[in-house]
Parts: C-alpha cells; structure tokens; sequence
C-alpha cells in the first residue's frame, strides 16, 4: 500500500528514515548513514552505559517501524534512502569497541564490508524477512559479524 509522500506524515518517515537526508546521498548513501550513527554516538559519549544502551535499544526498535513505514511510502522493499538501519547498527557497534580512532575505523569498515557483501547467513536473513524487521535485521547480524572480527583482530594487535 503506497502512502501519500506530500503529507507531513510521509515527510516526517522519510526524513528519519533517511538521517535527515543523509541517505539521499547518491553516491553510497549505506556510508553515510553509517557515518550519521558516528554523529549519534558521539551526541550520546558522555551519557552512561546503561542510557546509551537504553537509546540504542529504542533506535532499533523505532527502526523496524521506522523503516516499514518509509518502504510503503517509497513503494520499495529497501529504498537505497532508508539508512536508518546502517545508523542504528552503527551506534550500537560503537558502544562496544574501544574509544579510540583506529578502533572506529577498523569497526566501521568491517560493518560496512559485511553489510554491502552480506555472506552467509546475512545474505539469507537479508532475502527471506521482509519489511522493517528485514530492513534492520541484515544490517544488525552484519554488526555482530563486524565485532566478532573486530574482536580477533583485537586480540592479535
């Protein structure tokens, strides 16, 4: 069911979904939505662990919704738009690494690697579940892969 996208409604769905137009980006708009969970995570630095964890909580659940929403307004199952998935998984990998630059960097392109090549079993997840759970459920288990290789580096280094 595709939803007027000129009401303040559809407006709104898409300017979260998107990072506030970070996802409209033409070129790799999945990096620069990233890139906004960086700005998310950094807004929250200062907060403790259990509230950031509160928050990180509520963007992936606000997601599912979130990013639903905006696939029946943009009539398209996962809209290169809809970055709200990459921003939320990439704040939630952030509160697990440690607070330095090279581990940032080593995270995010892991994430960004395993989200864009998706092997298996994210490839599977990211084909059979469907909606804002789909939408958000590749990207999570592409964080966990992420931080599970992050870690083993960790280790060695």
């Amino acid at each position: 069911m595709t939803k007027d996208i000129t009401s303040t409604y559809s407006k709104t769905i898409i300017m979260l979904s998107s990072c506030f137009g970070a996802g409209n980006i033409t070129k790799a708009p999945g990096t620069v939505g990233s890139i906004f969970g960086f700005f998310v995570y950094f807004l929250c630095k200062g907060l403790l662990m259990s509230t950031k964890i509160t928050i990180a909580i509520a963007i992936v659940i606000s997601g599912i919704w979130i990013c639903r929403q905006a696939t029946e307004i943009l009539d398209s199952h996962d809209h290169p738009s809809i970055v709200w998935d990459e921003m939320a998984s990439m704040y939630c990998l952030l509160l697990f690494v440690p607070n330095e630059i090279t581990s940032w960097i080593i995270i995010f392109i892991l994430f960004r690697l395993f989200d864009i090549w998706k092997p298996w079993p994210i490839s599977w997840f990211d084909s059979k579940i469907t909606g804002g759970l789909g939408i958000m459920v590749d990207d999570l288990i592409a964080g966990l892969f992420a931080l599970g290789f992050f870690k083993i580096i960790y280790l060695f280094f």
